[in-house]
């Protein structure tokens, strides 16, 4: 399971009509190598799962991941914390061992 905040709905929700994305637009999460803790998150809208994803709802909006993905993050929240001092999207990853001070960097 992956739950998104109330604070991460919302802000996904403006962001779909900052970017002129449709109302069916989909939050995709994926894992991928590299940032200073050896995997890093990569997100973007996407309108369609692909084979092998999941998909999870959480708060009125979904996020797809892939098969491979979902191994690191399974059992992830995904909040946002904004104002002066706010880090912008925040992953609450029960899997990471290590984590880099900018929050998008992690290692299991």
């Amino acid at each position: 399971m992956i739950d998104i905040s109330p604070a991460a709905a919302t802000k996904l929700k403006s962001l779909k009509q900052e970017e002129s994305q449709p109302d069916t637009a989909v939050l995709r999460v994926e894992v991928k190598k590299g940032g200073c803790s050896g995997l890093s998150y990569k997100m973007n809208f996407d309108k369609t799962p692909q084979e092998g994803d999941q998909v999870f709802e959480s708060n009125g909006e979904k996020i797809i991941v892939d098969g491979q993905s979902l191994l690191y993050i399974i059992g992830m929240t995904l909040d946002y914390s904004g104002g002066l001092n706010g880090k912008g999207f925040v992953f609450s990853n029960p899997n990471a061992t290590k984590n880099c001070g900018c929050g998008s960097s992690f290692n299991v």
